[in-house]
């Protein structure tokens, strides 16, 4: 007997609550590039043509059964599932199932300036799909028939079919956008999302909560919960709280020192895994005196990484010296870190002519596992620069707000941020974060370097694995040498979670999934 025909009694509805550090900018995965906001989003309400098998890299059929590349790698043929129903919900019902119209609206409004869908909301700017380089990759989407979608692409993309299961390539529904389009309501598409994904969306309280439900009909069939909650907890200690009085059952970003006592509550399970991330200071490397390498990089000789590593990782991070984690293929071990001498960095910053300088910190209001604590972080950086004769006002925004103001050209300073891999590919840390297509966007150093730049192109054109990892590896030489960034740490990532919870994995890539989770009586 199929689920779909036996009732469940309220009485018997498993309701999952998980305690999320932050709030969503939006529903609409594509138009951000922040984990807090596609585990809203992308990780329940929606599919992808490709998915990762969840608590590995390893890249599975998802709304494509199958697909084929030429040989020459520039078309890319994928053959869609049929029979998968979108979500019907209080505000829409569908008439159709998923088809080859939903993947290229999916695409075309991200790569399309003239498409009505474009600029739908306010300063959207497809930040992944354009710092992936994607407008220059993409040459046509072509619906072959309703089962079949084809990509043509303008030059060989190795990392493509990786690419195509992150977050920004979720699939939405076209007869929902068409539907809100003709009711001149565009926006709801990114307040009350509609997907194919294993959850659907019910309600959201800004700033409080977030309801789901399973999808009755998801195409790999029902969850074994019935509902899902986020119940929005940005402060870590109250999270922990919360775990320990059984109000959630899964709370992320513990503060490190919480970590042994959670670890001996025997209510609870703690999940690690060494993460696939870097937490950084990003210069901004178009405004004056941080557009001299030799300022950046003694600033950075200026920063006891000990000491952060000491007060904010409490032993769960280690000291980073590449922009991209030990843990991925094709890090630079050779590398020497910049070594922490601030009587060497005054000394450099006399000898470029920089003095008085008073420097702008920005700092994260939100826990990641690659920085658990950017408060604390910037004021051990503020008293390490104030030995060196640099004055640091430390700023702050809500969450939202500051990845939207990180972004500008002309922003003041230097920004605390960090990074967890998206598909286990070099390139998604190197040409997303430090790449001349990401300026404005995801590279928050504003770096435009051209020999490195022109390495990480040629290096995602590459299908030889042994070549692109020489080329990475040359890449994090340039990037030491210029020294856009301060690498700060890298991380072990904490999932402490109730006994009741069973078949949770930690996600390499940092996500939070509820697909296959259920709740033992």
């Amino acid at each position: 007997m199929s689920t779909a025909m036996m009732p469940v009694n309220a009485s018997q509805a498993k309701t999952l609550v998980y305690c999320s550090e932050g709030s969503p900018e939006g529903f609409d995965t594509a138009l951000y590039t922040a984990g807090t906001t596609f585990d809203a989003s992308s990780k329940t309400v929606y599919n992808r043509l490709v998915e990762f098998e969840i608590g590995t890299t390893k890249v599975n059929p998802g709304l494509a059964e199958s697909w084929e590349v030429s040989s020459d790698g520039l078309e890319i043929t994928f053959k869609l599932r049929s029979g998968v129903k979108f979500h019907s919900t209080d505000f829409f019902t569908p008439t159709r199932d998923f088809n080859a119209d939903d993947v290229l609206f999916s695409f075309d409004r991200q790569r399309d300036e003239a498409n009505p869908w474009n600029s739908y909301v306010e300063g959207a700017s497809w930040e992944y799909f354009n710092s992936m380089d994607m407008p220059a990759l993409i040459k046509d989407i072509v619906k072959v028939n309703d089962l079949t979608v084809k990509f043509m692409l303008n030059r060989p993309e190795t990392p493509i079919i990786a690419n195509m299961a992150m977050d920004f390539a979720s699939i939405v529904s076209k007869e929902y956008a068409d539907k809100l389009e003709a009711a001149g309501t565009q926006g709801l598409l990114n307040q009350q999302p509609i997907g194919t994904g294993p959850f659907q969306f019910v309600a959201y309280q800004k700033d409080a909560v977030i309801r789901y439900k399973a999808h009755p009909n998801h195409w790999a069939g029902k969850q074994p919960i019935d509902d899902l909650v986020f119940a929005i907890t940005t402060d870590n200690s109250v999270r922990t709280q919360k775990l320990k009085a059984g109000e959630c059952h899964v709370a992320p970003y513990p503060n490190p020192a919480d970590i042994a006592g959670l670890k001996a509550d025997d209510t609870l399970n703690m999940l690690e895994q060494e993460g696939l991330n870097v937490g950084y200071l990003a210069y901004n490397t178009k405004v004056a005196p941080y557009d001299n390498p030799k300022v950046r990089k003694a600033l950075n000789m200026a920063i006891n990484k000990q000491a952060i590593l000491d007060a904010v990782f409490d032993g769960a991070g280690k000291a980073a010296k590449n922009p991209i984690p030990p843990t991925m293929w094709s890090y630079n071990n050779a590398i020497k870190d910049d070594a922490y001498d601030p009587d060497a960095a005054k000394a450099m910053l006399e000898a470029e002519g920089v003095s008085g300088l008073k420097m702008k910190i920005w700092a994260m209001p939100v826990a990641r596992p690659y920085n658990p604590n950017a408060r604390r972080m910037a004021e051990v950086m503020q008293a390490d620069f104030a030995k060196i004769g640099v004055e640091v006002e430390i700023v702050s925004y809500e969450w939202g707000e500051y990845l939207k103001l990180s972004k500008a050209e002309d922003r003041d300073g230097a920004v605390l941020l960090g990074w967890t891999g998206d598909n286990g590919d070099p390139d998604n840390f190197l040409a997303v974060l430090l790449g001349c297509s990401g300026v404005g966007g995801s590279n928050r150093a504003q770096w435009c370097h051209q020999p490195f730049d022109d390495l990480i192109i040629k290096a995602k054109q590459e299908p030889d694995q042994a070549k692109r990892t020489a080329m990475y590896e040359e890449a994090q030489v340039i990037f030491k040498e210029q020294a856009p960034w301060a690498t700060v740490a890298h991380s072990v990532v904490f999932m402490p979670m109730s006994k009741k919870v069973t078949g949770y994995k930690i996600d390499p890539l940092g996500g939070h999934w509820f697909t296959g989770v259920d709740l033992a009586e």
